[in-house]
């Protein structure tokens, strides 16, 4: 069992996806951002290994590729997963919905508890998205966080030169959805299912 914080709750970990590969991506500056803002008691660990996930084949399942049981051995050592999409063309990314198939051929998502945010350039702030996402997490029974949400329209204008958070409306919306979060893991996941460095108890993983 991990020992509680200063506060007496139980610390949790959280692993924050972005759906998107590009370098520069701004979901992967809102999941940085996410990791400074988080509360005591609350860390949030950016994965940078989805580009290395290949496209879902059933033939693999018998040895999955490196890239799959990396990912699978990340989640099994979180207490929740945090995803921060794009919208293309009105749904999730390729690569996000690839991660979800793979994930779930071993429940690794059954019962996880789960945050979605995301940010995009133009007006809408990924609501299509976010809702096309929730349905499929849903769909493979992970227990989504219904709120608070978070929806960044034009979040260029957010970031300063270096490609970083800096607006303070959305700094403290995200801080809110992260300490949201925080409690509603502690909410959903049994006091005594994980400890320090052991996967999550049931947690799906391939060696």
């Amino acid at each position: 069992m991990l020992a509680s914080g200063s506060d007496g709750q139980r610390p949790v970990r959280i692993l924050g996806i972005a759906g998107s590969l590009r370098r520069d991506s701004h979901n992967r500056a809102m999941l940085r951002a996410a990791s400074r803002l988080a509360p005591e008691g609350v860390t949030v660990t950016v994965y940078d290994g989805l580009e290395t996930v290949p496209v879902f084949n059933e033939d693999l399942e018998a040895n999955p590729p490196p890239g799959v049981v990396s990912l699978r051995h990340a989640l099994a050592r979180s207490d929740g997963l945090l995803l921060s999409t794009p919208e293309y063309n009105q749904s999730v990314p390729g690569v996000v919905k690839n991660m979800i198939d793979w994930l779930s051929r071993e429940e690794a998502l059954s019962g996880l508890a789960v945050a979605v945010i995301g940010a995009s350039t133009g007006p809408w702030g990924t609501r299509i998205a976010q809702t096309s996402l929730r349905q499929m997490l849903l769909s493979v029974q992970a227990v989504v966080m219904s709120d608070p949400t978070l929806f960044v329209p034009d979040v260029e204008a957010l970031l300063d030169g270096h490609g970083e958070l800096a607006d303070e409306q959305t700094s403290r919306r995200l801080r809110q959805v992260v300490s949201s979060f925080g409690d509603w893991i502690r909410l959903v996941t049994p006091s005594d299912s994980s400890s320090a460095g052991a996967p999550r108890s049931g947690a799906g993983l391939s060696v």
